[in-house]
């Protein structure tokens, strides 16, 4: 296993430059920083991972891209719920009971909607995803008003994608 010192890596540092955009690295490590979390060699592996994902992933999954050699799977399971509580991950949505995350660099939420039939994740169009959004931040808005203090939500979109929704053609047999 490997010890969680802290690190001098390169890309721990933030961007100094004026109107440079922060890599996905030295977002995360600020992020980290700000809530007294170490910079370790094992978390900037799994952030390094994660933020090359286009799509959510399970931490099984995760913990294969990193590797066996650069952290063990509790210690991914370990930072997955640290960075979850911090905000620097979100857990998009559940598939075959598996929680799947996603890295949060600021970004509005994305949705997505999984295929039924092929297990495929997609993404919402820009359109739906902004209009989910603002459906969301009213409701959010309103239990805040009640009273209701460190709201979440989850949203989970299941369907059949269209191309395996296709009912076949009724097969014609000659008439004798």
């Amino acid at each position: 296993m490997i010890a969680s010192t802290q690190t001098n890596h390169p890309l721990t540092g933030n961007s100094k430059i004026p109107g440079k955009t922060p890599t996905a690295i030295e977002f995360s490590t600020a992020k980290l920083k700000l809530a007294g979390l170490r910079i370790t060699q094992p978390r900037l592996a799994i952030l390094a991972t994660l933020s090359k994902r286009a799509q959510p992933t399970s931490i099984e999954s995760l913990h294969a891209d990193v590797g066996v050699e650069k952290c063990d799977l509790v210690t991914v399971y370990r930072c997955m719920a640290a960075f979850e509580q911090i905000g620097l991950v979100r857990r998009s949505f559940f598939h075959n009971g598996t929680a799947l995350y996603e890295i949060n660099l600021g970004q509005p939420t994305r949705y997505h909607v999984v295929c039924k039939s092929s297990n495929r994740v997609e993404e919402l169009d820009a359109q739906t995803s902004e209009e989910l959004r603002h459906a969301i931040e009213s409701v959010q808005g309103k239990l805040r008003a009640h009273g209701y203090a460190d709201v979440g939500h989850i949203v989970e979109f299941f369907g059949v994608a269209p191309q395996h929704n296709r009912i076949p053609a009724p097969v014609s047999h000659p008439v004798r």
